[in-house]
């Protein structure tokens, strides 16, 4: 019978970069929330959500013979894109649906690697009662005793608030922002115990359509210009406050025909199949919005993008191209 892997730690988002006193700070990686357990050679690879993901990373499940039996860690999958230097989700998400030889080859191609953050279980003992700071030094003593090497990655820790400011400079590699984890508290499952703080950059985009009435809009639908002149659809904002809609209605006009997103559809979320109601607008209107590094294979940002304001003396032209 295999050990039954608790359900994950959470985190809730703060919107300060500092290091509180008391704490420990990690990089929040752009991939996969995981948890892995071995059991007699019974593995167990499962996501946040409790999807089964094993058969589609065999290279994770045979990297378990590295782990003493009876061990279960919980971390973070990624997959390195060595030519872009950075990681790249939209090769993780690809690995995820690949079964069998196609997931064999994929493992070739693109590799995962499996990030540990926290040690649950060790040797048949679970830990998660333990302190943070104990736990964290459990985990990097199985590392350097059992000399762990690829597909795992000792994922780094500070209680330095230099460090943690540096790791925010990574956004380039895909760094998401930083992780706080308070170093006396133990492993509970679904309590949001941990504080998430993401790096998000300050950017233009023009507004195609919008959800809700055009009076008073929910969301704004933003798109950007490619090089070809098409005008692209890159993601949404978050709800519009009362006082942001009712300016912001001001400045948009009902579209007319022939506008660049006529007879598209648009999904409610990254990952979601249900489908927006909007109404399209003419794209005149530039606004800046807050968005963080995640993007998928198409250059969306996967997150919606926080409202900053309207800018309505830049023109669509201005604003950076879609690529």
């Amino acid at each position: 019978m295999t050990w039954p892997l608790p359900e994950p730690m959470l985190t809730v988002a703060v919107d300060s970069p500092e290091l509180p006193a008391g704490w420990a700070a990690e990089p929040k990686w752009d991939g996969f929330r995981a948890a892995v357990s071995t059991d007699a050679g019974t593995v167990v690879l499962r996501s946040r959500r409790g999807t089964q993901m094993g058969p589609a990373f065999p290279e994770i499940v045979a990297g378990t013979s590295q782990l003493p039996d009876q061990t279960a860690l919980d971390g973070e999958l990624i997959v390195w894109d060595w030519e872009q230097g950075r990681l790249s989700f939209e090769q993780l998400q690809n690995r995820l649906r690949r079964r069998g030889a196609a997931a064999a080859r994929a493992a070739d191609r693109w590799p995962a690697q499996f990030v540990a953050f926290d040690l649950l279980r060790l040797s048949g003992t679970d830990i998660t009662g333990w302190p943070y700071m104990r736990r964290r030094a459990a985990l990097e003593e199985l590392f350097v005793t059992r000399a762990l090497s690829a597909p795992w990655v000792l994922c780094p820790s500070t209680t330095d608030p230099a460090t943690t400011h540096e790791w925010l400079t990574w956004g380039s590699v895909r760094i998401e922002g930083v992780v706080f984890k308070r170093l006396s508290d133990p492993y509970r499952s679904t309590v949001r115990g941990w504080r998430k703080y993401k790096t998000r950059e300050t950017t233009e985009a023009v507004v195609g359509a919008v959800t809700g009435p055009l009076t008073t809009p929910s969301t704004l639908l933003l798109g950007r210009y490619d090089t070809a002149g098409h005008l692209q659809y890159v993601g949404r904002t978050t709800t519009l406050t009362r006082v942001t809609a009712a300016a912001t209605t001001a400045l948009l006009t009902p579209a007319a025909s022939g506008h660049p997103w006529t007879g598209w559809t648009f999904s409610a979320g990254w990952g979601s199949r249900q489908q927006l109601e909007v109404t399209l607008v003419t794209p005149d209107l530039v606004v800046e919005v807050a968005v963080d590094v995640a993007r998928d294979v198409g250059g969306r940002w996967r997150h919606p993008a926080r409202f900053h304001r309207t800018r309505p003396e830049l023109r669509p032209g201005d604003v950076p191209r879609h690529s």
